[in-house]
């Protein structure tokens, strides 16, 4: 016997039609903007319908709630990684500044960097940010969190591993 394990078109329509309204409010309350709102819940029932999940939904709004918890909060990583690279920009000469083709292709690959980071233990990711940004090096990094230098190695190798793999995924 084989079971589904994803929502069909007319569930998920179902779906729309009873919690569209309500999760539309439900986003307009926490991101003040009415076409905000509107844009997360249409994104919420599009994952929906991409998603695997456990089959019926017994708490609809608390599923539905929580994909558009997740768009909301990657909609703010999004403008908070767009805010850093404008400020940047700004202290640059205009001479030396990417053309609008440019900025968008390093917004893109700094999202999707954003998001591999995101896949590594909280302090893998340190200790790649440090060694990366801060241009730290292993004995310091040790140092400053409190960890083996062994440690900070097998870490750094842990996350440079993930970025090549992530690199030659992308050719």
């Amino acid at each position: 016997m084989h079971t589904r394990d994803t929502l069909n078109s007319s569930e998920v329509d179902l779906l729309y039609r009873s919690h569209h309204s309500w999760l539309t409010t439900w986003l307009r309350r926490r991101v003040g903007c009415h076409a905000n709102a509107a844009d997360l819940a249409q994104d919420t029932f599009v994952r929906l319908l991409k998603a695997s999940h456990a089959h019926p939904l017994k708490e609809p709004r608390a599923y539905l709630s929580s994909i558009a918890r997740g768009l909301m909060i990657d909609q703010y990583r999004r403008r908070a990684l767009e805010q850093a690279y404008l400020e940047s920009l700004a202290l640059m000469p205009p001479s030396a500044a990417p053309s609008e083709e440019q900025r968008w292709v390093i917004l893109d690959t700094l999202e999707r960097l954003d998001q591999l980071l995101m896949l590594l233990k909280p302090r893998v990711r340190q200790v790649f940010l440090h060694a990366q940004l801060d241009d730290m090096s292993c004995k310091t990094i040790a140092e400053h969190l409190g960890i083996s230098r062994a440690t900070v190695e097998r870490d750094l190798a842990k996350a440079m591993a993930t970025c090549y793999r992530w690199r030659y995924a992308q050719s």
